[in-house]
């Protein structure tokens, strides 16, 4: 099957036979209204399901493991399908720090911290409550071609140690998941197509679906096949973005497309619109990936949606120099590229890359630029077996994965659409807004952008 008809059959809900049986038989239940909205800092966040809303008895909603976590502790529709840290606190203000989020397995700093009272809670739990990040400790493969030589950990947990380290990371939104190139920030549960050699998408959220109850949920036994499909049918069934914006208001008016419905119909295919000319279909690479505010740019008597269009055409055209970013400089062989935002957010009015190539842009090292804020996260120096100069980071990133020294601090990017409704920023939660995130780019690639333009590229970044 061509992977541009195996897109459309996904967004109908047609999973292949067996999906679709069980997929009938969750969407016979009461729904919430479709598109689901919710308030978020800016406007209004709004999900639409394609199964026709969102069932609440579903699988993804169901303790199936032993610490009473769902999928839905961490992935929470009114935070664009992940968590955020108002919503972790007021969590465990109104539980005392027992909501099922709020275990040791994953949500504390150390694994071994007290949580015996409120107060102990509390600080085991700072980086969960400030950040929204969760622990992971996979172990370093063997043959890596690297070695950790120093760990600087501000918990001195006993369990993080130079051959099973621990990386603090923010849940990725369990919407809009048909756009994926790559499943979790370093790509571990991504399982490849035989046939095509990308992203057996289904396979690959099972896979996450299954491995997030066994560790996450601390599940005795895995989910059976019939949940597993379940929570793929009704995930594959979300979209999710803004759908009104507190200064320009809603996004679908004078011939804007923004919103979860327009989203839902977007074509997609793994390699569509590659800019590294990798689009299997042969068509060229064009840099105007959003178009969803170009009527917008004629509204003189309104500047707050002429700010979101400009916006717009900034992330589509402002020219970056874009160097050492590792994933795309080295392989290339080009030590400057010109480029554009949409260089490495290439997929139409989605955002992501649509290949799965993990870049390192500078968000996991040490010391971190200004306009990010990495405090309270381990450092590692990591020694490369090729004699290279060490190298210090706060996630060796995909390099966990491949072992390559070359892939160390490589995390994918995200899908950009539901931005407003899930800081903070980055893998590492290391920008708290948008405005960071958009004075991390600026002094990364030295734009020398005005306020303004940081201004109009906030304005559209919230309206997606």
């Amino acid at each position: 099957m061509h992977r541009q008809q195996r897109s459309h059959l996904i967004r109908g809900g047609l999973l292949g036979a067996t999906l679709f049986s069980v997929a009938a038989s969750i969407f016979a239940g009461s729904h919430s209204p479709n598109p689901l909205r919710s308030s978020d800092p800016t406007g209004t966040l709004s999900t639409y399901s394609t199964a026709g809303g969102i069932d609440r008895s579903n699988p993804f909603f169901q303790n199936l493991g032993t610490n009473g976590r769902t999928c839905g502790s961490c992935h929470v529709s009114s935070d664009a399908w992940t968590v955020t840290p108002p919503d972790i606190q007021a969590r465990f203000n109104s539980s005392n720090g027992l909501d099922p989020i709020f275990r040791p397995v994953d949500g504390s700093n150390c694994p071994g911290d007290d949580v015996s009272t409120f107060q102990a809670r509390q600080s085991a739990y700072s980086l969960l409550m400030n950040k929204g990040l969760i622990r992971i400790s996979p172990a370093v493969p063997d043959a890596a071609q690297f070695t950790i030589s120093g760990i600087q950990d501000p918990y001195s947990c006993p369990q993080t140690t130079a051959t099973q380290p621990a990386f603090y990371r923010r849940p990725l939104p369990a919407t809009n998941l048909d756009f994926l190139s790559a499943v979790m920030w370093d790509g571990r549960e991504t399982v490849k197509d035989p046939n095509t050699g990308y992203i057996d998408l289904i396979q690959s959220l099972t896979n996450q679906a299954k491995d997030a109850t066994l560790g996450h949920a601390q599940a005795t036994n895995p989910p059976t096949p019939q949940q597993l499909a379940l929570i793929v049918s009704f995930e594959t069934a979300l979209y999710t973005a803004q759908s009104q914006e507190e200064n320009a208001g809603g996004l679908t008016v004078f011939g804007a497309t923004g919103g979860p419905v327009n989203l839902s119909q977007q074509p997609f295919y793994i390699g569509i619109n590659d800019s590294l000319g990798g689009d299997p279909t042969g068509a060229a690479f064009n840099p105007n990936v959003f178009t969803l505010y170009n009527n917008w740019a004629k509204l003189n008597s309104q500047p707050n949606r002429q700010a979101v269009a400009h916006g717009q055409s900034l992330f589509n055209t402002l020219p970056i120099q874009i160097i050492g970013v590792g994933g795309l400089n080295d392989v290339l062989g080009q030590p400057v590229i010109s480029g554009t935002c949409t260089t490495c957010h290439d997929s139409p009015n989605v955002g992501n890359h649509s290949f799965a190539v993990p870049l390192n842009i500078g968000t996991t090292a040490y010391p971190a630029l200004p306009a990010l804020d990495i405090s309270g996260l381990p450092v590692y120096t990591v020694q490369c077996s090729d004699g290279s100069l060490p190298v210090q980071v706060t996630d060796v990133g995909r390099a966990m994965i491949s072992g390559k020294c070359a892939d160390v601090g490589k995390v994918k990017g995200p899908i950009l659409r539901g931005l407003a409704g899930r800081a903070p920023y980055f893998h590492n939660g290391a920008a708290a807004s948008l405005n960071e995130v958009v004075e991390f780019y600026n002094e990364r690639f030295n734009l020398n952008l005005t306020e303004q333009q940081k201004s109009d590229l906030v304005a559209f970044l919230e309206s997606l």
